[in-house]
């Protein structure tokens, strides 16, 4: 069954807390769920601001490939006729084909928001949506608390979507406004609701419960048709219905049609894109779309994934764009290296004992602090150094870091580094605006003499954890530094008491990897 997808990250996922957008955010998020093949698209509430005002404006330029844009807005108030509304005209002048208006299902928000007699609230939602429905416009109703106002007074709740009705809505979409609801409550509830209304249902629900996605296919379950929620379960409080979970639970486990196979490849892209536009960072934990939904750490459970995938992964991860991952820790056992060796194009044949070493080494050093599961590429260094043994490429002799601060409150940092290469020595010095930046300068300054390919090599990141807090200022500290040459992005760690020494281990295993991957490109 054809299950439409009502995104309205635009405008309920802006009421989460840190969520904001442009205007040219707002359209570039548009074009990216559009490309993905969403069905409707709530661009925002044109009657409260002036950037959903301009928002609307644009898109009704633009041509758009699967998605239906939609205005949001509220039926109108009391003093008002629909005609003389300006919230009802602000939603006309979006020009939108879709406009979504909500009304109050609850009494207890009749009497205590509205203040108005209930029979009143029942001809605003008859009025408003007939009015809306005469200039030509596709009409949705959401029903605003409709699961807490049917269990204070269903009879009440059900005139509200009676009132609806009769005004022509073209679908009803049930609300858990406040995210309390238990699935079987809403199961319940829509089967009552199918008795007596007989247009189609969406379902759109909050997540204070932890159980907004359940809610939303439990509804799917009863026959609705309308699935609403935001990209990334993005939300006022505890957010929305998450997308990134529905979609594919409904298209790979409940048999459903949504965007279809091709495009839901594209899912876990989607989440990341509107992830970066909204300047926030992309959740980890995610299931389906984030980093570790198909993050494999424990030895047996890697074992288990090398000889079948399906023993702990419940879906493909390829059929969401993601991919598998192998982490590298305390926790690993042989299978995990093995696992990396493949995955790094290392030649293990007739040499996985010699990963032994490695993986000692790695618990050993991850009991002094170290992290290995954001450092991959320190893990690589390892691993190469376990089957090949030590490339040394340079040897550092020392370093030296001095930082000034200037009457003018300006801080220079200044590196002093003497390196071997070969048979040959020599001695730089650079500036930076600190002094990881100042090291970092006289490393390149000195190596990129020797090594072309470390001139591409950049900082993109650079993360520092105080370990041990209760040694103060001697405790250690975790240093991740991520590098990048343009086509690639690596990560390594260093740990010591000391932050330099620290960064320096993190910033020599960013530089090996680069000549060890040069390496193997000749070889």
């Amino acid at each position: 069954m054809k299950i439409r997808i009502y995104d309205t990250t635009l405008r309920d996922g802006t009421q989460g807390e840190s969520v904001a957008f442009s205007v040219q955010d707002k359209l570039r998020v548009a074009r990216k769920l559009d490309e993905f093949g969403v069905d409707y698209i709530e661009g925002g509430w044109p009657g409260s601001n002036e950037k959903d005002a301009e928002f609307f404006q644009q898109a009704a330029s633009q041509k758009w490939q699967t998605a239906k844009i939609a205005a949001f807005g509220s039926t109108a108030l009391a003093r008002n006729q629909p005609e003389q509304d300006p919230n009802l005209q602000a939603l006309l002048e979006a020009s939108t084909p879709v406009v979504t208006i909500f009304g109050k299902s609850w009494d207890f928000h009749v009497h205590a928001a509205l203040r108005i007699p209930l029979n009143r609230n029942c001809e605003l939602i008859k009025t408003s949506v007939a009015y809306l429905k005469s200039k030509g416009r596709e009409i949705i109703y959401d029903a605003e608390h409709f699961f807490d106002g049917f269990a204070a007074n269903p009879e009440y709740a059900m005139q509200t979507l009676q009132s609806a009705a009769e005004g022509g809505a073209d679908i009803i979409v049930l609300c858990d406004t406040n995210g309390g609801s238990l699935p079987s409550h809403i199961q319940n509830t829509i089967r009552k609701v199918q008795s007596l209304i007989h247009l189609p249902l969406g379902i759109h629900c909050h997540n204070d419960s932890e159980l907004a996605v359940a809610n939303t296919l439990a509804a799917v379950e009863c026959g609705i048709i309308q699935v609403q929620g935001t990209m990334n379960g993005y939300g006022e409080r505890c957010g929305n219905a998450n997308l990134c979970s529905i979609i594919p639970n409904l298209e790979l486990k409940m048999g459903h049609t949504l965007v279809g196979p091709e495009r839901l490849k594209h899912l876990t892209i989607t989440s990341k894109f509107i992830s970066q536009i909204a300047n926030l960072p992309h959740r980890k934990d995610l299931p389906f779309v984030g980093e570790s939904a198909f993050a494999h750490k424990g030895g047996v459970h890697v074992s288990a994934v090398i000889k079948d995938a399906a023993t702990y992964e419940h879906v493909i991860p390829e059929k969401v764009g993601n991919s598998r991952r192998v982490l590298v820790s305390e926790l690993s056992g042989r299978s995990n290296l093995m696992y990396k060796a493949q995955e790094m194009n290392l030649d293990i044949a007739e040499q996985e004992e010699r990963l032994k070493p490695a993986l000692n080494r790695i618990k050993k050093l991850e009991n002094q602090g170290y992290e290995f599961e954001a450092a991959e590429a320190s893990v690589r260094v390892l691993m190469e150094t376990a089957l090949n043994g030590e490339r040394e490429f340079f040897v550092i002799d020392n370093f030296r870091v001095i930082t000034d601060m200037h009457r003018s409150g300006e801080v220079r940092s200044e590196a002093t580094v003497k390196i071997r290469v070969g048979d040959k020595s020599i001695h730089t010095v650079a500036e930076g605006d600190g002094p990881v930046h100042a090291l970092d300068q006289a490393l390149r300054l000195a190596l990129n003499q020797f090594f072309e390919p470390l001139r591409r090599v950049q900082l993109t990141d650079y993360k520092v954890r105080v370990l041990e807090g209760t040694q103060g200022t001697g405790s250690k500290v975790r240093v991740h530094i991520q590098h990048t040459d343009g086509e690639e992005n690596w990560t390594t760690v260093g740990v010591s008491e000391d932050i330099l020494e620290a960064s320096y281990l993190a910033l020599a295993d960013g530089i090996r990897y680069k000549l060890l991957k040069e390496k193997d490109k000749t070889n």
